[in-house]
């Protein structure tokens, strides 16, 4: 609304501003140009003129006492002014030199400056006016071409040749680069595929989550074949004008034919590429749906052995139109998944050459502890360590650098201006070192790494961090469970030493709760359902969105059921927490007095026998 308000603003003070300029045409400029120049001479000389019959014409002003007159005819006039002095026979000598008089002269406009002043300029003045508010408008409707090039597609094209980007550049995908090197050879050698009556995909969709490298693995493959790479995201085809995307779409792939062999990528594809609905009359999006059939019909039309390969992008590929994946347009689907350990590892070398480092860097142990991240996180890392150097005062980053901003992306900054009070932080303590000592007094769970009560940016006030030795890709029901009990010892610890419950564990309630249902709709793990799946993961690579596909009497039933399996494990960590409250109290007092502790401290003191401590459950109240 106030977009549209400044609008409206601005288009009246154009308006103002050109009808201002047209009145001082009219009123000043118009008038100057046009009023006829005139010599001013005595009445004597006039009277000579006169004498000569060299004046051809006279007008008398009888209210400024001038005479205005004129000498010859057409392009020879010249125009004299004299004062009019009181003279009873002038018009008897105008009449008898047959000159003609009349009353004062209009001035009369020079054809072309008036032609100029009252016509092309006012035209002109309102055709830039016109440009200026067209460029407003574009600028709001995101555009930025002319009416000239509205048809055209603004894709980026790169030469690889000098962007340099290889497959050594992107690490932690290698099935990901296996997949893509039999386009790259094709690339090379087209005649290796075509004597054998072997046709090479025309498209390939790369999917996975956010950051994990799609659009590098693209441009790599570009570098790889050395050819020219067009590179545009889906949501530059998306126009206001029906019929301009699939215009956009005709002169990106007319473009692709004219330098092939090239290599097309089409970023965030979903953008066009969504399911076609049957809506009924009027139903569905007119252009979009225009802009993904001349899409359809393009990659039906183009000969893949010239050697144009489209290459798109989405993390979103349950949404797209089947008709686009089907054999003979995107023949080949790619996942570009989150990287495993090893890939982790390889990230981080990539990017570590980047920045000055301390010899003996453990990568290992920064790619363990950055479980579940993506590439773009894995490169934060690097950076936030190189940053958290300088403000250190030091040339190199540190192995401490390293797992401190692992810290930062996962958890965010140490908030330095948040004060608890001792209560609070007390609290704090013993629900973080809960966390802890039921994790260790149960097996199969991942080893404490580091537990801190230093408040975050993210909105924790303390977090305990595991880390598993290996790399996991199965969790049993015994795992889950005892995760579960371990996200609830935060809990149990209030309530054993303080015997009330804080806010917390708000952020822990809610992971037990997804893994206690997950267990139950999604793994089988239930005795009453056994291997029934009652929700749905519909969108696996933005955060997953769960759809449940049961009754509602199943509903309530699933909910008694996670409710019972969180109440026992609950139930479980308290007991483990009452068995051990000597040391409960002892880690809760180190780590309240020291604010952070490694998991190598926490384990020697859980270790170590017995020491009496000020805080104890009568005192921590």
């Amino acid at each position: 609304m106030n977009q549209s308000n400044d609008q409206n603003r601005k288009m009246l003070r154009y308006l103002l501003i050109a009808v201002i300029v047209i009145t001082i045409l009219n009123t000043i400029i118009i008038p100057t140009l046009t009023r006829p120049k005139a010599m001013e001479v005595t009445y004597s000389q006039f009277k000579a003129f006169l004498a000569d019959r060299q004046v051809a014409e006279v007008y008398i002003d009888d209210t400024e006492n001038k005479i205005l007159f004129a000498t010859g005819r057409g392009a020879d006039s010249r125009y004299y002014v004299a004062g009019l002095v009181d003279d009873p026979g002038l018009v008897f000598a105008l009449e008898e030199a047959g000159v003609t008089y009349s009353a004062p002269i209009k001035e009369q406009p020079s054809l072309i400056a008036s032609f100029i002043v009252s016509w092309v300029l006012p035209i002109l003045m309102f055709f830039l006016i016109g440009r200026l508010f067209s460029r407003q408008l574009q600028k709001h409707m995101g555009g930025g071409m002319s009416a000239m090039q509205l048809g055209k597609s603004n894709a980026r094209v790169y030469i690889q040749s000098k962007t340099g980007i290889k497959f050594s550049d992107v690490a932690g995908q290698d099935e990901a680069k296996e997949a893509l090197t039999e386009i790259v050879d094709f690339l090379h050698n087209p005649k290796k595929y075509t004597e054998i009556g072997a046709q090479m995909p025309k498209g390939a969709l790369l999917v996975g989550p956010p950051g994990t490298g799609k659009t590098l693995l693209a441009r790599a493959v570009a570098g790889e074949a050395d050819v020219p790479f067009f590179s545009i995201s889906g949501s530059e085809f998306v126009e206001m004008f029906v019929g301009m995307g699939a215009a956009k779409i005709r002169d990106l792939f007319k473009q692709a034919e004219e330098k092939a062999p090239c290599i097309v990528f089409i970023d965030e594809i979903d953008t066009i590429g969504k399911k076609r609905e049957s809506t009924g009359i009027g139903g569905g999006n007119d252009e979009r749906e225009q802009t993904l059939n001349q899409l359809l019909s393009e990659m039906d039309g183009f000969d893949s052995k010239k050697g144009v390969v489209l290459l798109a992008a989405t993390n979103r590929p349950e949404i797209l139109d089947p008709a686009l994946l089907r054999p003979g347009r995107f023949d080949r689907r790619i996942p570009v998944e989150l990287p495993d350990l090893r890939g982790r590892v390889e990230i981080l070398k990539v990017h570590i050459k980047k920045v000055k480092t301390d010899p003996g860097i453990n990568l290992e142990r920064v790619a363990k502890a950055a479980a579940g991240t993506s590439g773009a996180d894995l490169a934060n890392v690097i950076n936030e360590a190189a940053l958290r150097a300088v403000r250190e005062g030091r040339k190199r980053v540190s192995q401490i650098d390293l797992e401190e901003s692992i810290e930062v992306v996962l958890a965010g900054y140490q908030k330095k201006n948040a004060v608890l009070n001792e209560k609070e932080k007390l609290i704090v303590a013993y629900h973080e070192v809960g966390h802890a000592l039921v994790a260790a007094k149960q097996k199969n769970s991942a080893p404490v790494h580091k537990i801190t009560i230093i408040p975050r940016t993210s909105g924790a006030l303390g977090f305990t961090m595991q880390i598993d030795e290996d790399e996991r890709f199965l969790m049993s029901k015994d795992e889950l469970e005892n995760r579960i009990a371990t996200i609830t010892g935060g809990r149990a610890a209030e309530e054993l030493v303080f015997n009330s419950i804080t806010t917390g564990a708000g952020n822990d309630i809610e992971k037990a709760t997804q893994i206690a249902r997950a267990m139950i709709t999604r793994f089988g793990m239930s005795d009453d359902f056994g291997m029934v799946a009652f929700e749905q993961d519909i969108n696996p690579y933005l955060g997953g969105q769960m759809v449940s596909n049961c009754s509602a009497e199943t509903n309530a039933k699933i909910d008694k059921m996670v409710v019972e399996l969180i109440q026992t494990q609950y139930d479980k960590a308290k007991q483990i927490l009452s068995d051990n409250m000597a040391k409960l109290h002892e880690l809760a007092k180190n780590l309240y007095e020291k604010e952070t502790l490694t998991g190598d401290e926490f384990m020697e003191i859980l270790a170590s026998p017995v020491k009496p401590t000020a805080i104890s459950e009568g005192t921590a109240e």
